[in-house]
């Protein structure tokens, strides 16, 4: 080998702590599209329980509320399974429609007999809105999302804040996912824990 042939560069500490941080907020949007997943098909569920052929409203909005939430679970997992979100284009359009739709739903909710539903609107426009926060600051650090300039800014994280970061941010989507979970339909007929004898009486 010659002293003119270039020899590949092998990624730094500082390269490796910069990919780390990278990974804590894919994940942090990773955990909120599972959580935004999950409320939207709940809401499908809330709006099909509630269907009348009268009110062909309900069963259109759940269908929407089914298809999305089916996309948005397939988009999530496929993103961290990917190392990287797919579609950026789309999703740049799609996220923001549909946090105007949660925000529509909890106004025109109060007034259709499904204000119930609000709080499960609600947690998941504030999970939309942390995908949203998430994958533009990805987008800037990034050139596979639309205007990413590739460059990373200087703040690293290493190992134990990432696990940190990751702990806490599964800790906040679960406390906004678990209300709007259990406003659905489907929650508020789950029997809670303390609900179940197990048959045993006391004598």
């Amino acid at each position: 080998m010659t002293t003119s042939q270039a020899i590949p560069a092998t990624p730094g500490p500082a390269a490796t702590q910069e990919l780390s941080r990278s990974d804590a907020v894919r994940l942090f949007a990773g955990f909120a599209g599972l959580g935004a997943a999950a409320v939207n098909l709940a809401v499908a569920s809330s709006l099909l329980a509630a269907a009348d052929p009268a009110l062909p409203v309900r069963a259109a909005g759940a269908a929407a509320a089914l298809l999305w939430g089916s996309a948005l679970l397939g988009w999530t997992v496929a993103g961290l399974g990917r190392s990287r979100f797919p579609l950026p284009r789309a999703s740049t359009v799609l996220l923001p429609a549909a946090a105007a739709a949660h925000v529509a739903a909890i106004v025109l909710g109060a007034g259709s007999g499904m204000a119930g539903l609000g709080i499960s609107h609600l947690a998941a426009l504030l999970l939309t809105l942390m995908i949203i926060a998430a994958t533009s600051w990805l987008g800037r650090t990034s050139p596979t999302f639309p205007g990413g300039s590739g460059q990373t800014a200087s703040a690293r994280l290493g190992a134990g804040p990432l696990l940190a970061a990751a702990f806490a941010g599964a800790l906040l989507v679960a406390a906004i996912t678990t209300p709007g979970l259990a406003a659905s339909t489907a929650g508020q007929f789950a029997v809670p824990h303390s609900g179940h004898t197990g048959g045993h009486h006391s004598p």
